[in-house]
């Protein structure tokens, strides 16, 4: 995500490297290769032009500090341009009714019906509301049967209506049935089409103008870029929605719908897809993209995905054992699980500053952890719980039953060893070392 952009700003900036003092020339210059990479990146024209104007403003407006240098301040002020461009601040969903009625637009293959059962997801495990998805687009049948998968999947009730060909009756129709059964949000999820059509638009208007909607959320496919922009344009003059969500930002996207999309229909984007798994969905911060875009990280979201798997029972357990030397190979596969559902490890590398730029050309497998777990589920639960036991013979037989070698297996027992000794060395320091928390 955003790679190639991340690259070409970086390199713009170097321009300034060495230089005393900001000038216009050098600011010109700099700024002249920015706005090449916000292009190439298929950020609107208009928006890349404005971007830099403000930006070269700003720069030739300040004075530089003595303990700042020429490069560090425009990337400061780029980096809080960038923020501004995208939103400045995240953006809430509306859930003050109940039901909190959320009606989902966009075009066919944006990702709608998955995100739908997304936003679910996260609603029913972290605001603890009680969703009920509709299934409202009556030409796919197969939008139908893949939101009754989903409900399954993440044990959300789906509404839908076989034979019923109304799709305003059906919505209006789940609404009741929300308000029976106590649902407090109902999210609809309604047809699109391949391109955006008259008849299209005219059905999802009446949808709205019937059931009132708190909130109308725009699905776009963030890969298709420019075109999501004209796209959003089009759907908000006719609907008015309320916010955006950008899907498959995972993919080998340049990035430009999401840096052109708010200063082209001033509607913020409320939601990000990072991923096909269910709980692959972020709240859009845009102070925190910006920070990702110029390569310095974003421990805040890594640091909330690893809160999510967080169990404060669990590691109390874990320090106890690791306080007495017990930590066994159980306890360490169960960590890599909890690492595993956190996400896409590349991406999680890239949270941490310093470390997207050192990464970008490496091809980190998410299945890298699984030779580790091969050779540890060819251990026998007594191997597992006392690793000490090791001996040469037992390790030759994990090797021949993981079809790894003796070697990898060694490496990882000499790995484990030392990271059971740091952690018990961490734990017992901890009352000594200043500063060090839990």
């Amino acid at each position: 995500m955003f790679e190639s952009l991340s690259s070409r700003l970086d390199r713009s900036f170097k321009i300034l490297k060495g230089e005393g003092k900001i000038t216009e020339i050098n600011v010109a210059e700099t700024l002249k290769d920015v706005r090449r990479a916000l292009l190439d990146a298929d950020v609107n024209y208009k928006t890349a032009k404005e971007f830099t104007e403000t930006v070269k403003v700003l720069a030739l407006g300040q004075d530089v500090l003595s303990a700042v240098k020429p490069q560090q301040l425009m990337v400061k002020i780029v980096h809080d341009q960038l923020a501004q461009l995208m939103g400045g601040t995240s953006v809430e969903v509306n859930l003050k009714s109940s039901p909190a009625i959320i009606l989902m637009s966009g075009l066919q293959g944006s990702g709608k019906t998955t995100f739908s059962g997304k936003l679910a997801r996260m609603l029913k495990t972290k605001k603890g509301k009680k969703p009920l998805l509709v299934a409202d687009d009556i030409y796919r049948p197969a939008a139908i049967e893949q939101l009754k998968i989903l409900g399954e999947q993440i044990e959300i009730p789906v509404y839908f209506e076989d034979g019923n060909k109304n799709p305003v009756e059906i919505a209006l129709n789940a609404i009741k049935q929300a308000k029976a059964n106590g649902n407090d949000v109902v999210i609809i999820d309604t047809a699109g089409r391949l391109a955006i059509d008259e008849e299209m638009m005219k059905e999802i208007t009446a949808i709205k103008n019937a059931v009132n909607p708190d909130e109308i959320l725009f699905v776009v496919d963030s890969m298709t870029g420019q075109d999501a922009v004209n796209t959003a344009k089009e759907f908000n003059d006719r609907l008015d929605f309320d916010g955006v969500v950008l899907t498959k930002l995972d993919g080998d996207t340049r990035g430009g719908a999401a840096l052109s999309i708010r200063s082209v229909v001033n509607k913020p984007i409320k939601f990000v897809g990072t991923g096909e798994k269910m709980d692959a969905v972020d709240v859009f911060h845009p102070e925190r993209m910006a920070d990702r875009i110029l390569g310095m990280g974003d421990i805040v979201s890594l640091v909330e995905r690893a809160q999510e798997q967080y169990d404060e029972e669990e590691a109390r357990r874990l320090q106890k054992k690791i306080a007495k030397n017990q930590f066994d190979f159980n306890d360490f596969i169960g960590q890599i699980q909890q690492i595993k559902k956190m996400g896409n490890l590349k991406e999680l590398a890239s949270m941490i500053p310093g470390v997207g730029k050192a990464i970008k050309d490496l091809d980190i497998d998410d299945d890298a952890f699984k030779g580790i777990e091969a050779i540890i589920y060819s251990m026998t639960p007594t191997e597992r719980s006392n690793p000490e036991i090791l001996n040469g013979s037992r390790r030759q037989r994990i090797a021949n039953g993981s079809g790894t070698s003796i070697q990898e297996v060694n490496k990882l027992v000499k790995q484990f060893d030392q990271t059971r000794k740091m952690m018990r060395m961490m734990t017992q320091n901890k009352g000594k070392m200043p500063g060090m928390r839990r």
